[in-house]
C-alpha cells in the first residue's frame, strides 16, 4: 500500500468516526434537551403537599396528584403480575424446548407482531375485551391492556438471556442426570435471572407511561380509587387531562406530573442497569 492510499485511508476512518460521534452526540443531545425542558418546566411546581394531596374541584387552583401515583403504582404492578409471569414462561419455552418448532416459530412471530402493534389499538382491544363485557371502566382492565404490551417486551428478553447461558452448563448438569425441567428451573433460569429481571424492569418502565390504552380501560378518577372495578386515575392520564385542559395552573401541573412520570422511569431504568451490572470480583 502507498502513502497516498494510506492517507486517504486513515482521513476516510477519520471523517467517519467524526461523523458518528456526531450523531451520537445528537442522540444524546436530543434526549438530554427533553430531560432539561421538563425538569425546568415542572421543577416550580413540583412540592411535598402536590404529592400528597388529591386534586382540587375544576376551576380551582391547588391540588395534588396522590391518586394517580397511587393508582398508577396499582395499575403497572397488576400489568406486571399479569405480563412478567406469561413473558417469562414463553420465552422459557421459545429457548429451551421450541428450536426447531414450527409452533415455537409463529409464536415468535407474533410476538414480534405484538410489539409493533400501536398501544391504542392495544387499549381498544381491552376496552372490547373487558370493558364492555363488565360494562365498566376498572384498573383490572387497565392493567390487562398494559400486561399485553408487556408480554412480547418480557418474552423476547427472556429468550434472548436464557440464549447466553453456555450449552455446557445444560450439558454438566443433564450429565449428572438431573432431569431437564429441573435443570431449567435450577440451573439455566438462576443464571440468566438477572438479565430477565432487568427486562423485566425496563417493559415496567415501558408501560408506565403509556396513556393510550388507559383512556379506553381506567378512564380516570379525581377521587381515590375504589378498589380494583373502578375507574382509577394514573399520572399519563392525569397529564393528559391537565394539559389539554383550558386552566394554567392544570398545565403548571402536568409539567409537574411529568416531571414525576420522568423520573420514575429514569429510576427504573438506572436501577435495571445497576442490577445487569456484574458485581465487582466476579468471574468472568
Amino acid at each position: 500500500m502507498n502513502a497516498a492510499a494510506y492517507a486517504r485511508r486513515r482521513a476516510i476512518n477519520a471523517l467517519m468516526l467524526g461523523l458518528t460521534a456526531v450523531c451520537a452526540a445528537l442522540s444524546a443531545g436530543v434526549l438530554l434537551a427533553i430531560l432539561g425542558y421538563i425538569a425546568w418546566k415542572g421543577a416550580s411546581s413540583l412540592s411535598w403537599s402536590f404529592l400528597t394531596n388529591l386534586p382540587k374541584p375544576v376551576g380551582e387552583a391547588g391540588g395534588g396528584i396522590a391518586n394517580a401515583i397511587v393508582g398508577s403504582a396499582k395499575v403497572v404492578g397488576l400489568a406486571g403480575l399479569i405480563g412478567i409471569p406469561i413473558g417469562v414462561l414463553a420465552g422459557i419455552y421459545l429457548a429451551e424446548y421450541g428450536k426447531g418448532r414450527r409452533f415455537a416459530f409463529w409464536v415468535r412471530y407474533a410476538a414480534d407482531v405484538l410489539n409493533g402493534v400501536p398501544s391504542i389499538v392495544v387499549g381498544l382491544f381491552a376496552y372490547a375485551l373487558v370493558v364492555i363485557p363488565f360494562k365498566r371502566f376498572s384498573a383490572v382492565s387497565g392493567s390487562i391492556a398494559l400486561s399485553i404490551i408487556m408480554v412480547p417486551i418480557v418474552l423476547r428478553n427472556t429468550e434472548e438471556f436464557l440464549r447466553l447461558v453456555p450449552a455446557s452448563i445444560r450439558e454438566a448438569a443433564l450429565a449428572l442426570g438431573v432431569p431437564r425441567w429441573k435443570v431449567v428451573l435450577r440451573v439455566v433460569l438462576p443464571t440468566a435471572g438477572r438479565g430477565i429481571m432487568t427486562g423485566a424492569l425496563l417493559a415496567l418502565a415501558r408501560v408506565a407511561g403509556e396513556t393510550a390504552p388507559l383512556v379506553f380501560t381506567a378512564f380516570g378518577n379525581r377521587f381515590w380509587d375504589q378498589g380494583w372495578l373502578n375507574p382509577i386515575a394514573t399520572l399519563p392520564l392525569t397529564l393528559y387531562n391537565y394539559a389539554i385542559s383550558p386552566y394554567e395552573d392544570w398545565h403548571r401541573q402536568a409539567w409537574a406530573a411529568a416531571l414525576v412520570l420522568m423520573l420514575f422511569v429514569l429510576a427504573v431504568n438506572v436501577a435495571a442497569r445497576l442490577w445487569l451490572k456484574p458485581a465487582q470480583g466476579s468471574a468472568h
